[in-house]
């Protein structure tokens, strides 16, 4: 090699080797960051249902980008709430997004989210923080919802008929949908329907349905028009009304904290005379996280004062709580006279005579409303609770 080419070696060689370290030191590579997103969907109750996992580069990268992949079971399983999938997903050169998908088997069972994981390692060309893991949360609002109803296991059954009266109308909520020439729905917040209420009111099967002969409403922690939480009200204002009788409901209760089912009536006369002077006949009320045990007798009334008079009595159950079998919550209603009972236990009675400082409304007919409120002035606040709380009726009879 002669001295003129050693030379223009010599410099392009220094030249070079200053380019790569900047003057001194080492360039590193900065490879792009590998993340991906958690995905949420409701299952059908046939068929597979996608879930699609996108995976996302911080910045496109001059080469293909791979990553390994593989599902594991949480809460959910594979081959039973999904099929699993393993491999390597490519992102390639100048491109800055992939995606895996997970199918989602079909189930028309009514249960708590289930949840199933993700989970990247081994990046080539991409770097992640640690294991990146994505979370798909299968949410299962079927409406087929498993109910004990019988008499041996599933809690008192009262029976079908009383000496002395006939059974003049009833629900048994046996059909698929809920009777339109029974019950119609109460929707929205309205300003905390008056007791500092938290849940939104929808009619959709979210939040009520029929399954194996029982009515279920659903109260739920979801956010849903400015609300935190959705349930479900129902009444038959302007399609049933009673005026005395015996009447049973026999159901199951939530019980866990802001959890308020209840199981009620107005006066056929609310629209146009409003409350309380319609008067109120709580059935039943449960103060959930306060004392599963113990249930709420209460009638309300107009005092001449313009006050709310009330009248109450609870009924106490041990060592159960009311979420854990049927019982049957019951009035026997005659003109100036109201008992309360729990299994045909008789609790309370109130009479005409106990409204002293206005009109007793009782004696006129009312409707029912079946509703599980969220929060409010009644209940706790539902710290901590596990959602969904449900209340299970399995019927409604009005005998007279």
């Amino acid at each position: 090699m002669n001295k003129i080419s050693l030379f223009t070696f010599i410099i392009l060689f220094v030249f070079y080797s200053c380019s790569k370290s900047g003057g001194g030191g080492n360039t590193q590579v900065t490879l792009p960051l590998l993340t991906t997103n958690n995905v949420s969907n409701a299952r059908t109750d046939v068929g597979n249902v996608k879930f699609r996992f996108f995976v996302s580069l911080s910045s496109t990268y001059t080469s293909d980008v791979t990553v390994a992949y593989s599902t594991v079971s949480g809460t959910a399983l594979a081959n039973t709430d999904f099929i699993p999938v393993s491999g390597n997903l490519t992102i390639s050169a100048g491109q800055q997004s992939g995606y895996v998908d997970v199918s989602v088997l079909g189930d028309s069972t009514r249960k708590n989210n289930l949840k199933f994981y993700l989970i990247f390692t081994n990046p080539v060309n991409a770097t992640i923080s640690g294991t990146d893991t994505a979370y798909g949360t299968i949410q299962c609002n079927g409406t087929y919802f498993p109910v004990d109803t019988t008499a041996a296991t599933g809690g008192y059954l009262s029976p079908s008929s009383y000496t002395g009266y006939n059974l003049v109308w009833s629900d048994e909520f046996s059909g698929k949908t809920l009777n339109p020439a029974n019950w119609n729905y109460e929707t929205g917040n309205n300003g905390g329907w008056g007791n500092g209420e938290l849940e939104y009111y929808t009619n959709n099967t979210n939040n009520s349905f029929l399954s194996n002969g029982c009515l279920i409403i659903e109260a739920r922690n979801e956010v849903y028009a400015g609300n935190n939480y959705t349930s479900a009200r129902i009444k038959t204002d302007g399609l049933q009304s009673f005026q005395y009788g015996r009447i049973d409901i026999r159901a199951k209760l939530p019980v866990g904290a802001g959890a308020w089912p209840a199981l009620w009536m107005l006066g056929s006369n609310y629209s146009s005379a409003g409350w309380p002077l319609c008067g109120e006949t709580d059935i039943m009320e449960l103060k959930g996280g306060l004392n599963a045990s113990q249930i709420w007798g209460s009638l309300h009334w107009h005092n001449n004062d313009n006050t709310e008079g009330t009248e109450n009595a609870t009924y106490q159950i041990t060592p159960q709580d009311f979420s854990q079998q049927f019982h049957v919550f019951s009035i026997i209603w005659k003109q100036g006279y109201i008992q309360f009972l729990v299994d045909n236990t008789p609790y309370e009675t109130r009479y005409k005579s106990d409204v002293t400082n206005g009109v007793w409304p009782f004696d006129a007919s009312q409707f029912f409303i079946f509703n599980v409120a969220v929060g409010g002035n009644f209940p706790s606040t539902p710290v901590s609770t596990v959602f969904p709380q449900r209340m299970i009726v399995d019927y409604v009879r009005v005998f007279q």
